[in-house]
């Protein structure tokens, strides 16, 4: 007999459960497991059809290099690379893009967001960020752009490299910071040191970007009490102007399982799930009282009005997504699919002068609804009216079930058409989006 909606989320809302190995954050929808080599045809498809009018462009370039790979790091990232293969790689990343530029998907347009992650964007030199962005720029003018957004480590940036990163046009700064603490920095394997934080910081603020925002992570190895709460104070001393806090989780391809799995452990050495939720909710109600408002179930911003972050907004409304680089993931009017998982392959496959695609899946009309359901439902806030307007569906009565579930255990309620999850809720959010996966997805490996 299937479970009940009641039973699912008895299931899902567990609390206080040791931390196992596996992906829980939802970052997309439906499962990657989902995507297959054999869907690649589909994304030839819709390259060669025109993107209908209002539909926001975004690219994203995945730069794969660091100076150390961290513990708890499930990402594509290298360590090994020298500065000519670092060129070359820029260089093929380019030749992509030029291909892109050419469709009729893309040619023409210009892109309301550029974003580029990693690894390690600020890992490169000035000469070679300068390069990128000459070759990006010429390919696709960003001067319509509302967001760059640059992910940085702290111990990379000098004053002449943020001088450098401001003047590709960069207005979201995000600072990797994860810890405050010297001695988890180094057990988790983080390259920088505490003191290169605040260095960084303090260069970035006299160069004057609009918006810089602080990563942290809650629940790494060896983290107490008191370690969190002189995070929090670290915070409130540099009043960055975003925060955003993730809770730890121990992925199948990172240094820390395989340890575990050497040690014949099934429990991460990290806090558990109730622990490490109590701490992002007194990071949020600390910065709250300090004015900050939070906006998602990982961020925190001092001015609502002026602090956006357009990158993860456009992309949970359907925009365009063309993510360039080895391993990056697209989106493309409903179709998802992800670039070759490796080095060699990626520069091979640019070099034939082929898209470097390795796996994809083409969604329904029903997925894509449920995709920017469960992704706007990370946004603590849910327009009725966005939904009806855009898929014709009422979310109130299609999931029915499930928000009377949420709204029975306090963690939402309905107020002025918008659907409106508690703190609580949003501290247990990506396990509750689960509950809104259609069947044949409920149970699926996520990465």
């Amino acid at each position: 007999m299937p479970a009940t909606t009641a039973e699912i989320f008895d299931r899902l809302l567990a609390d206080g459960d040791e931390t196992t190995a596996g992906n829980y954050f939802v970052a997309n929808y439906p499962p990657f497991s989902f995507w297959k080599p054999t869907l690649i045809p589909r994304v030839c498809e819709v390259i060669e059809t025109l993107s209908p009018e209002g539909t926001a462009l975004g690219v994203y370039f995945h730069i794969p290099f660091c100076r150390k790979r961290c513990h708890f790091c499930y990402f594509r990232v290298y360590t090994d690379k020298n500065a000519e293969e670092i060129k070359g790689y820029i260089e093929n990343g380019m030749r992509e893009l030029e291909m892109y530029a050419r469709t009729p998907r893309i040619a023409g347009r210009k892109p309301k967001f550029v974003y580029f992650g990693g690894g390690t964007p600020s890992y490169l030199s000035v000469a070679q960020l300068t390069m990128l962005t000459e070759r990006m720029k010429a390919a696709l003018p960003w001067d319509e752009a509302e967001e760059i957004a640059f992910e940085a480590e702290p111990g990379t940036l000098t004053e002449q490299k943020l001088e450098a990163i401001r003047a590709m046009g960069v207005t979201r700064l995000s600072l990797g910071v994860e810890n405050f603490d010297r001695h988890i920095l180094e057990v988790n394997g983080r390259a920088h040191k505490e003191d290169e934080i605040y260095r960084a910081y303090s260069y970035a603020r006299k160069i004057g970007f609009p918006q810089i925002n602080i990563d942290l992570i809650a629940g790494m190895v060896e983290e107490t009490d008191e370690n969190w709460k002189r995070n929090i104070a670290k915070l409130l001393e540099l009043l960055p102007d975003c925060v955003t806090i993730y809770q730890m989780e121990v992925p199948f391809n990172t240094g820390i399982f395989k340890q575990m799995q050497s040690e014949g452990k099934l429990v991460a050495p990290v806090a558990d799930w109730h622990t490490k939720r109590r701490w992002v909710n007194e990071a949020f109600t600390a910065l709250e009282e300090a004015g900050y408002t939070v906006t998602s179930a990982t961020t925190a911003v001092r001015d609502p009005q002026k602090t956006k972050f357009v990158y993860r907004d456009e992309l949970w409304k359907g925009a365009d997504l063309l993510g360039l680089g080895v391993a990056s993931f697209s989106h493309l009017g409903g179709v998802h699919f992800q670039n070759l998982p490796d080095f060699e392959s990626y520069t091979a496959a640019v070099q034939k002068g082929e898209l470097p695609i390795g796996r994809a899946l083409e969604t329904t009309v029903e997925e894509r609804f449920i995709r920017e359901l469960i992704l706007q439902l990370k946004l603590g806030r849910v327009s009725l009216a966005y939904f009806t307007g855009k898929f014709g569906v009422n979310v109130t009565e299609r999931f029915s079930a499930q928000f009377a579930e949420l709204a029975r255990r306090g963690l939402m309620r309905e107020q002025d058409g918008w659907l409106v999850l508690t703190r609580e809720a949003l501290l247990k959010i990506d396990v509750i989006l689960h509950a809104f996966f259609l069947p044949q997805h409920q149970n699926a490996r996520y990465t």
